[in-house]
């Protein structure tokens, strides 16, 4: 049985990271929100959905200690490589983003696209074919924190996933496991999940297979810092 989610500040899932945190800062324009990307590579398993995650070592400076989902800021690079992301329908991006802060940026989906394919590379060695990222989400962390991001969210179920593996510094293992499975952890207290995974794995725990993710219709709502809030309940 997964477990509810309280309203933010109250839930277990807003202090999950508080190891790496460090104090609130009072100026919140002190604190630059930084774009970011986080890809949710999914295949099926057998007990189910299956997604790759890696499990936070405690020494990082953010996030320590958590699980996540393979990803990470956007850099100089991808603004660089950018124009070189083709996908069939760009529209498929501009219009998830449409409410979001990228959407300011006529070609800023292509600069996600480019972040998120030399991510997962970096950090799995699977190489991405970007038409197969589907737009899934947008989390902008709360006003106070000593450390924002503007994070973009992707699914992606395709055959070069196989490939993924453990090789990054910033966790000390990597992963399959089944979104039932790691839902179960946390609940157990097994295992440490942010607001945001929390939230994406309870909704990933209503698809069986790959093919109800692919087939759902999305509307992308970005979750913008108003705290406290309900967000993602």
């Amino acid at each position: 049985m997964i477990r509810d989610i309280n309203p933010e500040g109250s839930d277990r899932s807003d202090t999950a990271d508080s190891a790496s945190r460090g104090p609130d800062i009072a100026d919140a324009e002190a604190v630059p929100i930084k774009p970011a990307v986080s890809v949710l590579m999914l295949r099926d398993g057998g007990e189910g959905l299956e997604v790759f995650v890696q499990h936070r070592v405690s020494t990082m400076d953010f996030a320590a200690g958590v699980v996540v989902f393979p990803g990470g800021r956007v850099d100089p690079i991808d603004h660089t490589i950018a124009p070189t992301i083709t996908v069939p329908d760009p529209q498929v991006h501009t219009s998830a983003w449409s409410a979001s802060t990228i959407a300011e940026d006529a070609e800023g989906w292509r600069v996600l696209l480019a972040t998120a394919v030399r991510e997962v590379e970096e950090e799995t060695g699977a190489v991405l074919d970007p038409a197969g990222l589907r737009p899934w989400a947008n989390w902008v962390t709360p006003v106070g924190r000593p450390k924002r991001f503007d994070t973009y969210f992707y699914t992606i179920a395709a055959p070069e996933l196989a490939a993924a593996q453990h090789q990054t510094t910033e966790a000390h293992t990597s992963e399959w496991r089944s979104v039932t499975g790691i839902l179960a952890d946390e609940g157990a207290r097994r295992l440490k999940l942010m607001r945001p995974t929390f939230v994406l794995l309870r909704e990933l725990a209503g698809f069986s297979t790959v093919a109800e993710v692919v087939a759902a219709e999305r509307i992308i709502d970005p979750v913008r810092p108003e705290f406290p809030s309900n967000r993602g309940s």
